[in-house]
């Protein structure tokens, strides 16, 4: 889906249906349109002040139920409280952030002016940005409120003309956003709802320049939200310059991976990684998997070989165009492929809850990351399984990633590095649950990446 169908046509008006992001299909609207739900003023949503429109949404989705965060940061967010929430991906921070805030919107009762904002949303890559936007206009769907989402690798000028007649919620990347902004193609100066999704993560690819720039151009009067999974130093400082008074809101430890993932790390060395992998994903092919790399050029090489030894694959990342991405993220939601091969630039963000397996290919630089990358699994209420596989370099980004959770990971097979404390701690036992290869404890891979493993080789 190309960004000039942005603005999601419904699908009985001759447009393209959004992209799926969960057990139920999002449509999206395209402007302002008379309810097509009856009202629904009663459950646990509305007894927490939402309109009665968004809570029919909510059940004709099937969310009935509030979540940890929702349940904690609807309330304050409906008082009109600033809030910092701490929450991993997956526990529905967009509906806890969403939620209320269609609810303010739609009391508005007239149209934004030109070239304006009612409500911005911030995330970090422009996958995020895409589910956030899916999911926002499925709560609102049926009401007056019109979204629009910016992002790079799309046309500004497309996006320009779009945002001439304003918009009630904006959701982008910061980047892009800028660029809008220095093309006076949008102003702030109305926008009284902020919400920095992620927030972390923006600052890890060095958006807090820009995040401060951004700062400077917002009303004074305004409620913030600001929403994050790990809490580095430059956040506090974010969190003094955005938000006022805050309630903190916090439904998990910073850094722990859901309990419904099952993790596993299997020693390898670097050059046996391609076969081990595919002899993993051999056991599992009805089933969805992702696999993280570290370099763009990496992942790309990999893609093709698994697409070589017989594996429905596709690759995102960085080198790849917006539309490429969009393509391939489909094509994965659908089913039609079955391994996605990704940067970290997939790590948040992606809403998929059908994902059964995260391989963790080369493991991260950066400690947080792993539990973004794994928490891609194991989604609306299903369980997952990680495998991270260690090669004898990456020893030390392994015991990172323990000491960033609190917790070890337990070994699941190859050989210990000589010299190395066992991972997962002493007397950790060694899980069979995960259907992979076995190698029998010290036994080793055979070497040969090039070649199709021998249980796809006929």
């Amino acid at each position: 889906m190309m960004e000039q169908n942005n603005t999601r046509r419904r699908p009985n008006r001759g447009g393209k249906s959004a992209p799926r992001h969960s057990a139920h299909s999002a449509q999206i609207n395209e402007g302002r349109h008379t309810t097509s739900r009856d009202p629904l003023a009663t459950g646990a949503f509305a007894d927490m002040g939402i309109d009665h429109r968004i809570n029919a949404n909510l059940a004709a989705m099937g969310l009935t139920t509030p979540t940890p965060i929702q349940a904690q940061g609807i309330p304050a967010i409906v008082e009109g409280r600033d809030v910092l929430g701490l929450a991993q991906t997956g526990t529905g921070k967009t509906a806890a952030f969403g939620l209320p805030m269609l609810t303010r919107l739609i009391n508005f009762g007239k149209k934004p002016d030109p070239r304006t904002c009612r409500a911005l949303i911030l995330a970090p890559t422009r996958e995020l940005a895409t589910q956030i936007a899916t999911n926002i206009d499925a709560y609102a769907e049926g009401t007056p409120i019109r979204s629009f989402r910016v992002v790079g690798g799309a046309s500004i000028n497309v996006q320009t003309e779009r945002l001439s007649r304003g918009v009630d919620v904006l959701i982008a990347t910061p980047g892009r956003l800028m660029d809008l902004i220095e093309r006076r193609a949008i102003s702030l100066e109305a926008t009284t709802y902020l919400v920095l999704d992620e927030a972390d993560q923006m600052l890890d690819i060095g958006f807090i320049h820009t995040l401060r720039k951004i700062a400077r151009m917002l009303p004074r009067e305004r409620q913030t939200l600001m929403f994050s999974a790990t809490m580095p130093k430059l956040m506090s400082e974010l969190s003094d310059t955005y938000l006022t008074n805050p309630v903190k809101v916090a439904v998990n430890p910073p850094g722990q991976a859901a309990k419904q993932i099952e993790q596993g790390v299997h020693f390898v060395g670097q050059g046996d990684k391609s076969t081990l992998l595919a002899e993993y994903m051999s056991k599992h092919t009805n089933e969805l998997s992702m696999v993280f790399g570290r370099t763009k050029h990496g992942c790309e090489k990999l893609a093709k070989l698994l697409d070589k030894w017989g594996f429905a694959v596709a690759a995102i990342h960085g080198n790849k165009s917006q539309g490429q991405r969009e393509r391939a993220l489909e094509s994965f939601r659908k089913g039609d492929i079955k391994v996605l091969v990704a940067t970290d630039v997939a790590a948040r963000g992606l809403d998929i809850p059908e994902v059964a397996h995260v391989y963790n290919f080369d493991l991260p630089n950066v400690p947080e990351n792993y539990v973004h990358r794994i928490g891609r699994t194991a989604r609306a209420g299903r369980e997952g399984r990680a495998v991270a596989f260690c090669a004898p370099a990456e020893v030390g980004e392994l015991r990172a990633i323990e000491k960033a959770m609190k917790n070890s990971i337990p070994v699941i097979g190859g050989e210990v590095p000589f010299g190395a404390p066992p991972a997962g701690g002493p007397g950790a036992a060694r899980s069979r649950k995960f259907g992979g290869p076995d190698t029998g404890g010290n036994k080793r891979p055979a070497r040969r990446p090039s070649r199709a493993p021998k249980s796809r080789a006929s």
